[in-house]
C-alpha cells in the first residue's frame, strides 16, 4: 500500500514539474514580453459583445489622425468595409512593424471601399508620442491610419480582446461590413503579427459574396471559381476543379 502511495505521489510531482515547464515557455526570449506576462492559462478575458452576422458594438473616441486629435466612431464608417485592428501596447516590439505595414498598404484597402482603425488602450497623447518617434528609435514616423485610444478600456472590453490581469489586449483583428454587421474575427496570442495580404482576401471575399450571392472557397482570391450555394449546382464548381487531366 505503501509502495502504491510513493509511486502514486512520484507521478504526481512529474505531472505539476512538467506543468511548470510548459508554464514557463510562455515567457518568451527568456523573461516576459509585455508587463507583468504570465502562462495564457491565467489570462482573463472580458466575454464579449462582438458576434458574427450580428451587429458590431459601437464605439466612439479620441484618435490621432494625421498628428490631430480626431473624434472618432463606429457609425462614420457606416457604406464602407472597417477593419479594426487591437493591439497590446505603443512602444513595444510586434506593435510596430503591424501598423506600419497596414499603413503602408492602406490605398489598397481604399480601393476595395475599406478602412483600418489600430485601437489600443494606451492615451491619445502617447499614441501621439510614438508617431512623432522615429522608425529607427521603435516609433511609427508618420502613418496613413488612424490610431484610436481605449483608454477606458470600453472597445477592448465589448469586443472580447482585453486581459484583466495585464491591462491590455490581444492582437485582435475585426472586419466590419458596409451595414456595421461584424463579418470576421482573428484573435492571436501575444508575439506574432497578423497579416496584411490575408485581411485584403477576407475583404473582397466577403464583399464578392455581397455582391453576387455566391460563396467563396478556401484559399479563394478576386478571380478564382466561386460555389453557387446550392445543392443542384455546387456540382458544377466540383466537376470543374476535379477534372482528370
Amino acid at each position: 500500500m505503501l509502495k502504491n502511495y510513493a509511486l502514486l505521489l512520484c507521478v504526481g510531482l512529474a505531472c505539476v514539474a512538467a506543468y511548470d515547464e510548459v508554464g514557463s515557455c510562455h515567457s518568451f526570449a527568456g523573461g516576459s514580453v509585455y508587463p507583468a506576462e504570465g502562462p495564457r492559462g491565467d489570462h482573463k478575458l472580458q466575454t464579449t459583445k462582438a458576434v458574427i452576422s450580428k451587429q458590431a458594438p459601437a464605439f466612439e473616441g479620441t484618435a490621432v489622425v494625421k498628428g490631430d486629435f480626431v473624434k472618432l466612431s463606429l457609425s462614420q464608417y457606416r457604406g464602407k468595409y472597417l477593419v479594426l485592428l487591437f493591439y497590446p501596447l505603443d512602444f513595444t516590439f510586434v506593435c510596430p512593424t503591424e501598423i506600419i505595414a497596414f499603413s503602408d498598404r492602406i490605398e489598397e484597402f481604399r480601393k476595395i471601399n475599406a478602412e483600418v482603425v489600430a485601437v489600443s488602450v494606451d492615451s491619445h497623447f502617447t499614441h501621439l508620442a510614438w508617431i512623432n518617434t522615429p522608425r529607427k528609435e521603435g516609433g511609427l514616423g508618420y502613418v496613413k491610419i488612424p490610431l484610436l485610444s481605449d483608454l477606458t478600456h470600453k472597445i477592448s472590453r465589448d469586443y472580447g480582446v482585453y486581459l484583466e490581469d495585464l491591462g491590455h489586449t490581444l492582437r485582435g483583428l475585426f472586419i466590419i461590413d458596409h451595414r456595421g454587421i461584424l463579418r470576421q474575427i482573428t484573435m492571436n496570442d501575444l508575439p506574432v503579427g497578423r497579416s496584411v495580404d490575408e485581411t485584403i482576401r477576407l475583404v473582397q471575399a466577403f464583399q464578392y459574396t455581397d455582391t453576387h450571392g455566391e460563396v467563396c472557397p478556401a484559399g479563394w482570391k478576386p478571380g478564382a471559381e466561386t460555389i453557387v450555394p446550392d445543392p443542384k449546382e455546387k456540382s458544377k464548381y466540383f466537376e470543374k476543379i476535379n477534372k482528370i487531366p
